[in-house]
């Protein structure tokens, strides 16, 4: 086993400073020169179960295709069953033996997140992996029928509860991971301790997007120490910036502007398999991009106190209908 903490260069670091190089496909095939080969090993993930959020298109799909090449069995967690059995289909194309399948969990809806969970505790013995992956960008401001943000509610509550609800069967796993999709977009924002959802100003989808994102990474040293006891680790990342369908889609003018340095969705997808299968030592709680610990502040405007993040942790576990404390 090795150990994964080490920090980055003083240029790797200055390339996460400066954005562009950093995020850009030539930050990241400048850092894998650096990598092992050999790591993850090919059949690392051989016996392993992952379910992976959000994974009919883009990084989603990029990661369950990734894991599922490395040997392992994923589930792909998506709204729309029909665009999850597509995606299971053109990953099964590209690799035969791919061990694919779906599950219907939609993260903004508590029923829908329940029964999901409900479904892989009948179907699986243990899981071994858990990626929250899924994201959205509204072009409004939207409340589920919860009465919830729907940023809050796809990107912080519907995570908090779907992970809790499956403590069980990561809990039956050996050294279990779960990994949280940020953004890079996260670090200009504060943490929105006194309107988490997002109900003062004028609303933006971008902002709100970024601001809950930034409570991912917020809450992931606290969620690392939740699940300590049941041997779980928790890790957040960000992929830099990728060409997938929901950029086109979400921020088309930023898409036309930066399409020639915008990364494929496999260079985005690489850290989250990475972190569900290497097999060094991680440093749970921590932030990541391109196989680093990176800072989760570069702003002093962004920095919060342990009592904000908490009294944040409270509110958020109580709307996603969980125990607080």
């Amino acid at each position: 086993m090795t150990d994964a903490s080490g920090t980055p260069s003083f240029f790797d670091s200055l390339l996460d400073r400066t954005i562009v190089p950093g995020y850009s496909r030539l930050g990241f095939r400048f850092r894998r020169r650096g990598w092992s080969a050999d790591d993850p090993h090919p059949d690392t993930m051989r016996g392993r179960t992952a379910l992976v959020t959000g994974a009919n298109s883009g990084i989603g799909k990029a990661i369950a295709a990734g894991l599922a090449g490395l040997g392992g069995s994923v589930i792909l967690a998506v709204r729309d069953r029909e665009r999850g059995e597509q995606a299971c289909r053109e990953i099964r194309a590209a690799d035969p033996a791919a061990d694919v399948s779906v599950t219907v969990c939609d993260l903004s809806d508590p029923g829908s997140v329940a029964a999901c969970a409900d479904e892989l505790s009948d179907r699986l013995p243990r899981l071994d992996v858990l990626i929250h992956n899924a994201g959205l960008l509204p072009p409004r401001r939207i409340e589920t029928a919860e009465g919830q943000e729907l940023t809050l509610a796809t990107h912080v509550l519907g995570p908090l509860l779907l992970t809790d609800r499956l403590v069980p069967l990561l809990d039956a796993a050996d050294g279990s991971r779960v990994i949280l999709m940020s953004s890079g977009g996260m670090y200009a924002q504060q943490l929105a301790v006194d309107d988490p959802e997002y109900r003062n100003g004028r609303y933006s989808g971008t902002t709100a997007y970024a601001r809950t994102k930034r409570i991912q990474v917020a809450f992931t040293p606290l969620l690392a120490e939740h699940y300590a006891p049941q041997g779980i680790s928790v890790h957040s990342m960000h992929p830099g910036w990728a060409d997938t369908p929901g950029v086109v889609t979400s921020l088309p003018a930023f898409h036309r502007l930066m399409r020639p340095l915008l990364r494929t969705p496999e260079e985005g997808a690489d850290t989250a398999i990475w972190l569900a299968a290497t097999s060094a030592t991680l440093p749970s709680g921590r932030f990541w991009h391109d196989r680093k610990v990176r800072p989760e502040h570069y702003l002093r405007r962004t920095h919060y106190t342990a009592d904000e993040v908490w009294r944040l942790w409270l509110f958020c576990r109580e709307a996603a209908g969980l125990a607080v404390g």
